[in-house]
C-alpha cells in the first residue's frame, strides 16, 4: 500500500499486515506460577484442573419444599403423607424416611435417600404432621443430582484460558483452592521528548504535560502484567539508546510513545534498527501511521506514535492483541456491530480510520452511531466523549448521515469504556 500522505510515497503496511506480522513474529512467554484462587482473575490458566470431587457432591433440593418418593404419588389425586422431620442445608436429616412419609427441605439440603421428588412449598398445605398434595404432584421434579455439573475427575477448565469471575466460583466449588497460572508479562514504558513537562510544573512556552504514560498506565493495569513505568526520556540519542537496551535486559516489552516519526529528534527506528531489528515503521492507519515494531535481545518493542489518541487506538488494535498472545491468552477479534450514522464524516481515502463516536440503541434494538467531535489525534477530548470506533475502509471517501457504518464498541456497555 502506497502512503498518499508521504512526499516519497513510501510503502506502508495495512493495519491487517502489521497485526499478521505482529502475530507470526511473537511467541508466548515462558514459565508458571502457583497463585492462590482470589488472586487468580484475570490470570491466564497454565494447566488443567481436575475436580476432586462430584460437583454437587450429595443429591440436593433445587428449591423449598418438601421431598418425598415419587412411588408415593399417585397419579392425578390429591394424596397426603406424613411429615417424618427436616433437612436445612448443612444439617440433613438422621432418620430414614418411610413409605407414607416425606420430610421439610430447604434448597440445598440433602435428600434422604429414598426421597427422589421435591415438590414446592407454595404448593402444598401442612396441617400439623399430615402434609396435603396436589393432584398436579410432578415425579423426579426440583432435585439436583450427584456429579451434575462435574463428575470426580473430569477436567474443569483446560488452558490457556484466561480466568473469570464464573471459572473461580466453579474451582472452589471443587475444593481448589490454588491453581498454576503463566507468569506476569513484563512491561517497562516510558515518553520521549523535551517538550513533555511534569504533573506539578508551570507551563512553559511550548511545553506540554505528558499524558501519555498515564494513558498507557490505565490501559496496562491488569492481573496479567507487571508495569514498570520509566518516566520521560529527553530527545538525546544517547540516552534513549541506553534506556532501551537497559531496559530490554530484564522486560519482556518495551512501550514507548513519541520519536517514531521522521523528525531529526525521532530515534526509535534508528536505535532499532542499529541495536536490534525493526519489523516494521509506519502502518496505514490513522490515527497512528508512525508505529515501529521490532525487537532488542529477546525482548519486544513498540514505538507507539506521540499524539495521545494515537497512543489509545494503536494499543487497542495492535499493542494489546499483542500482549494477550505474549501471555498465552487466546486472541479474540473485537467485536464490530454495524449502526446508522446520524451526523456526515469526513475522510480521505488511502488510510483505515477509526474515528470516535457515540453509540446508542433505542427502545427496539437499532443501533445509532454520531462523531463525537473533533477528530485530530491531539484531541483528548473526542475520545473522552466517545464510547467507540467507526472503522472507515481505507478506500472509503467519507459517510453521508443515515448511512451504515461499522462501529467497534470500547466495551459491552455503551455507558461505559
Amino acid at each position: 500500500m502506497i502512503d498518499p500522505c508521504s512526499e516519497d510515497a513510501t510503502s506502508v503496511l495495512s493495519l491487517e499486515e502489521a497485526q499478521a506480522r505482529i502475530k507470526s513474529a511473537l511467541l508466548p512467554v515462558a514459565g508458571t506460577e502457583i497463585v492462590v484462587l482470589k488472586s487468580a482473575l484475570g490470570r491466564v490458566l497454565a494447566q488443567p484442573v481436575y475436580s476432586p470431587v462430584n460437583i454437587p457432591h450429595d443429591r440436593n433440593a433445587a428449591m423449598d419444599g418438601y421431598a418425598l418418593a415419587a412411588r408415593d404419588i399417585v397419579p392425578d389425586q390429591a394424596f397426603s403423607l406424613n411429615l417424618a422431620g427436616t433437612s436445612w442445608a448443612g444439617r440433613p436429616f438422621q432418620g430414614k424416611m418411610q413409605p407414607g412419609q416425606c420430610i421439610r427441605i430447604f434448597t440445598g439440603a440433602v435428600l434422604p435417600e429414598r426421597a427422589d421428588t421435591v415438590i414446592m412449598q407454595e404448593h402444598v398445605q401442612a396441617d400439623g404432621q399430615t402434609v396435603h398434595f396436589p393432584a398436579h404432584a410432578r415425579p423426579y421434579r426440583h432435585v439436583r443430582e450427584i456429579g451434575e455439573d462435574m463428575q470426580q475427575g473430569a477436567c474443569l477448565i483446560s488452558p490457556p484460558k484466561k480466568l473469570t469471575v464464573a471459572d473461580l466460583g466453579l474451582l472452589a466449588s471443587a475444593g481448589i483452592h490454588e491453581i498454576t497460572v503463566r507468569r506476569r508479562l513484563n512491561i517497562v514504558f516510558f515518553s520521549t521528548g523535551d517538550e513533555l513537562a511534569a504533573m506539578g510544573q508551570a507551563l512553559k512556552p511550548g511545553k506540554i504535560y505528558d499524558s501519555n504514560r498515564y494513558i498507557l498506565n490505565g490501559l496496562l493495569t491488569g492481573p496479567g502484567y507487571s508495569i514498570t513505568d520509566k518516566g520521560v526520556i529527553a530527545d538525546d540519542r544517547d540516552k534513549l539508546e541506553n534506556s532501551l537496551i537497559e531496559a530490554a535486559e530484564n522486560h519482556d516489552v518495551i512501550i514507548t510513545t513519541g520519536g517514531a516519526s521522521v523528525g531529526e529528534a525521532d530515534f526509535i527506528k534508528d536505535i532499532l534498527t542499529s541495536r536490534g531489528q525493526v519489523n516494521f515503521w509506519k502502518i496505514a492507519m490513522k490515527p497512528g501511521k508512525p508505529l515501529i515494531f521490532g525487537k532488542i535481545g529477546h525482548c519486544y518493542v513498540f514505538g507507539l506514535p506521540g499524539n495521545p489518541v494515537s497512543v489509545i487506538a494503536t494499543f487497542d488494535q495492535l499493542v494489546k492483541p499483542a500482549l494477550q498472545q505474549l501471555t498465552g491468552e487466546p486472541v479474540a477479534k473485537p467485536l464490530r456491530l454495524t449502526a446508522i450514522c446520524t451526523s456526515p464524516l469526513k475522510k480521505t481515502p488511502g488510510r483505515q480510520e477509526f474515528q470516535r463516536g457515540i453509540l446508542t440503541q433505542n427502545d427496539n434494538g437499532e443501533l445509532f452511531v454520531s462523531s463525537s467531535g473533533k477528530q485530530g489525534s491531539h484531541l483528548l477530548g473526542s475520545i473522552s466523549r466517545a464510547n467507540c470506533y467507526i472503522v472507515l475502509p481505507a478506500d472509503c471517501s467519507g459517510v453521508e448521515a443515515g448511512a451504515p457504518v461499522v462501529v467497534e464498541p470500547f466495551s459491552l456497555l455503551l455507558q461505559d469504556r
